[in-house]
């Protein structure tokens, strides 16, 4: 099989060449540009595209896809709302994820946002480059013995509740689906509730119409004054401009972000030559108890192999016609 592989980074070229030592008769051409309705005509010739989960899979997208005779488009990452799924599907063109490469990647890496703008490491390491080694500005207060709010508690949000539980921490839930294997020490409540008494509200939710903009002026107003909210999920899940009210008016100790609305044309890109004007992102990260990475939450060693592992194993699952739990349905 022969895949045209979009938005390449180096780490992408090294970790899937490694891979394919394991999977003969696959075949993949690795290109740097982004899968767009621009750049699909590039998949002619091709029997599969992989992208990820900032490539734009519109109608147009998939219809030049259809034409160029692709009969599957690889998701090397667990999300896929930016993909038209109906059109996909009305073509036949299979749809196969990697919806779990490494939970514990994700959810350390929350946890590493939250103790961040807790303890204010971000300002914490600028003042000491500088010489300056006072305290002020930097006092946080104790994880232990305060209260986790996860909200989604698949996989990730499951890795991020042990991980809360193990700080000794009180740990709430709230999900459609409760997960039995975090009954033992967490908590299922309503989301009012667990907004209302959590310290740290921690998102690992996938979007959907039901979750778009679930962060919002009225839910923020139902938080705790002095939380820290932390989004390593979806960007959309948080109303960005009820963020940025709430966080002049105080409402936040800290804010941890890996993800949200404007991030499209930022990730995995250097743009530190840019002005980025009327900016979102620049509103956000003039705040001193915010703190932003570049969507690196999965971006470990065993997460990308993991990764590549499972986009190959999707390959041999679609030559084969078998069914797939990570087969995407519209």
């Amino acid at each position: 099989m022969k895949i045209l592989f979009y938005d390449t980074k180096s780490y992408d070229k090294d970790t899937f060449t490694r891979e394919l030592e394991h999977y003969p008769g696959i075949e993949i051409k690795f290109l740097k540009t982004d899968l767009t309705h621009n750049t699909a005509e590039l998949s002619h010739g091709y029997d599969a595209v992989c992208a990820f989960v900032n490539s734009n899979i519109g109608t147009k997208t998939v219809e030049i896809l259809h034409e160029n005779g692709i009969r599957l488009i690889l998701m090397r990452c667990a999300g896929f709302n930016n993909v038209d799924l109906a059109t996909a599907h009305r073509y036949g063109i299979r749809i196969l994820r990697v919806p779990g490469y490494s939970p514990e990647a994700v959810a350390e890496h929350a946890m590493g946002l939250a103790l961040t703008v807790n303890r204010r490491l971000h300002k914490s390491y600028i003042k000491v480059r500088e010489n300056d080694f006072s305290l002020g500005s930097l006092m946080g207060f104790n994880f232990h013995r305060k209260t986790a709010g996860i909200v989604g508690t698949g996989k990730i949000g499951a890795a991020m509740a042990r991980i809360c539980h193990g700080f000794g921490m009180n740990v709430l839930a709230f999900d459609v689906y409760e997960n039995p294997a975090l009954k033992d020490f967490a908590a299922y409540v309503s989301l009012d509730k667990l907004l209302a008494e959590s310290d740290l509200v921690s998102l690992h939710c996938p979007l959907t119409d039901s979750t778009y903009h679930m962060i919002n002026r009225e839910t923020i107003q139902k938080m705790k004054d002095g939380v820290i909210l932390v989004n390593t999920s979806r960007g959309a899940l948080v109303k960005t401009e009820d963020l940025i009210e709430g966080i002049r008016a105080h409402k936040f100790f800290g804010v941890g972000l890996d993800v949200y609305e404007e991030e499209t044309p930022n990730v995995f890109e250097d743009r530190s030559d840019e002005i980025l004007e009327h900016s979102v992102t620049a509103r956000l990260l003039s705040f001193p108890n915010v703190m932003i990475t570049s969507h690196q939450g999965f971006f470990t060693r065993e997460a990308l192999a993991a990764i590549a592992q499972t986009t190959l194993d999707n390959v041999r699952v679609f030559e084969s016609g078998e069914a797939s739990p990570n087969d995407v349905n519209a």
